[in-house]
């Protein structure tokens, strides 16, 4: 079966005005087709968050360190062939619970996992010069152009949580105190205000986070939410921002795993969640609240074990989510599972970098094309490289001056991982308002597969390709009804980090070299 036989019945825009009966290559060798005519979801970002070593690195660290990591996040800028950065259209920011104010007595052991709040744990009062790091960075964003910010709570304030803690003793249930619901809701609008009014506007609040589990450990702030305490928020938030005047949309609600954002079976007060909260005949009802976005939010953990639980579990999500009308975002994803098909992944042990941000390619490849998501990002930015993990839970490994383990607040250095540039096949060059268009491959597997997606100007393609297999594939596409100026390519492998070639005959075959994942540009006439 080809690669994009279930995008049938996907919603489709208009085609762009392109000269007709134009061909690209005539010899009737072509590999790879792509239809400009066929046409999916609109991209808006491709994003990582600042969880959670970023707000001691942008406070804490040399100035030369923190320019370079973000130079390397969200620079848009290729020289002398090489890209300075993968440009990230995205970022998330972390409203924290106050953990780290609470230091050892929030019994988060790892120092480096706790986080700072705007609101003093003790007596209430509100200190904007909190979580600097994570501002230095937010700053740096919007300065190398990303333009998608997304606030999002683990925890409320640990000033109005049932157990006065980061993390939760209320079982499946919402740590929020009862009496806390509006408090929580004006203050999160309240800290959206103080950034619009100082030059950053988030896009969305995002107000829970997979509450579909208890978090009742103590490795990092977290709660619990049944559906119809994620509803009763959203009725609070959504009047907090009326009454502040913000254009800002809530996000509901981060779904721990996609199956859960379908599934009806298990807990029911905490599954189902496009049912339960955009079915107008649901109880907890959300999607009439004015500034409710009309998106239904996952994480990609857990279902990424084999293709084929990639691809069923995401055409779910998409059929679910358009029978409700919503857009789907996939917001936080890393290697984080197990249990992968052992034909598919060589295992964490034996796994190269390399291995992981190929893996990571399928993951993304098959959230755009199976559940059509609009959205993608990575889980955290930058992490040190603890306990054998590799580049498993992060894009940019950080090593403080006392090593891995060492203490995260005192500066040291930091190396640009695979997984960062992988992501950068994906994030500096599919970029926002770009539309997904068909493509379909000859011979397209579980190895092979790509996706392409075209500028709103229809000045250009862009095509993603990754080969698993241990042969090289030869793309060669055929694309009617445009007239190729140029074509560029990006190569990442175990030796090239997004390594550039301008190619000057334009009807040549590319060459996608085993274990690679190539992204190429057609510029337009």
């Amino acid at each position: 079966m080809l690669l994009f036989a279930l995008l049938a019945g996907c919603n489709k825009a208009p085609a762009p005005t392109i000269a007709p009966n134009t061909r690209q290559s005539v010899d009737g060798n072509e590999s790879v087709v792509i239809d400009i005519s066929k046409q999916y979801q609109k991209i808006e970002s491709f994003a990582a968050s600042d969880c959670w070593f970023a707000n001691y690195i942008g406070r804490d660290w040399a100035e030369s360190e923190r320019e370079d990591i973000a130079k390397l996040l969200f620079s848009q800028q290729v020289k002398d062939g090489q890209p300075e950065g993968i440009g990230l259209s995205g970022w998330r920011f972390n409203l924290g619970g106050g953990t780290a104010q609470q230091g050892a007595a929030s019994d988060i052991a790892d120092a480096a996992k706790r986080a700072e709040s705007f609101i003093d744990p003790v007596d209430g009062t509100i200190d904007w010069g909190r979580q600097a790091g994570q501002q230095y960075f937010l700053n740096k964003a919007k300065s190398y152009g990303c333009e998608q910010f997304v606030m999002f709570s683990n925890t409320p304030p640990v000033n109005f949580t049932r157990n006065g803690k980061g993390y939760s003793q209320s079982g499946a249930n919402s740590n929020l105190k009862d009496e806390y619901y509006d408090d929580f809701a004006q203050y999160i609008a309240e800290v959206a205000n103080h950034f619009k009014n100082n030059g950053t506007a988030f896009s969305y609040v995002s107000p829970v986070n997979e509450p579909q589990y208890n978090w009742d450990g103590h490795e990092q702030e977290g709660s619990g939410w049944q559906n119809s305490e994620i509803k009763k928020l959203a009725v609070e938030l959504d009047q907090a921002i009326e009454n502040k005047g913000l254009d800002t949309r809530i996000l509901l609600a981060e779904s721990a795993a996609w199956n859960y954002v379908y599934e009806t079976d298990g807990d029911a007060g905490r599954k189902n969640v496009i049912n339960n909260l955009f079915n107008a005949a649901s109880p907890n009802y959300a999607g009439n609240l004015k500034h409710v976005a009309p998106i239904i939010a996952g994480h990609s953990y857990w279902t990424d074990g084999s293709w084929q639980s990639l691809v069923s579990t995401r055409t779910k999500v998409d059929q679910s989510a358009k029978a409700a009308g919503l857009k789907a975002y996939q917001t936080e994803w890393s290697m984080l599972g197990d249990g992968y098909d052992a034909g598919e992944f060589a295992g964490f042990d034996n796994a190269s970098y390399m291995d992981i941000a190929l893996y990571m390619s399928k993951v993304i490849n098959c959230d755009l094309v199976y559940a059509n998501v609009s959205s993608w990002s990575y889980w955290t930015a930058l992490a040190a490289e603890q306990w054998g993990h590799k580049n498993r839970f992060l894009l940019i490994k950080v090593t403080p001056a006392g090593g891995d383990y060492g203490d995260i607040t005192q500066s040291g250095t930091h190396t640009a991982t695979k997984t960062l540039w992988v992501l950068g096949n994906y994030s500096l060059f599919i970029r926002p308002d770009y539309t997904r268009v068909d493509l379909q491959i000859n011979g397209a597997s579980k190895e092979l597969f790509g996706s392409a997606f075209i500028s709103p100007d229809s000045k250009k393609i862009v095509a993603v390709y990754t080969n698993l297999s241990a042969r090289q594939f030869n793309a060669k596409a055929l694309i009617e009804n445009v007239e190729i100026a140029s074509v560029s390519t990006y190569t990442n492998s175990a030796s090239q980090d997004m390594a550039e070639r301008m190619i000057t005959d334009v009807t040549s075959t590319i060459p996608v070299n085993p274990n690679t994942v190539v992204t190429v540009v057609y510029n337009l006439k």
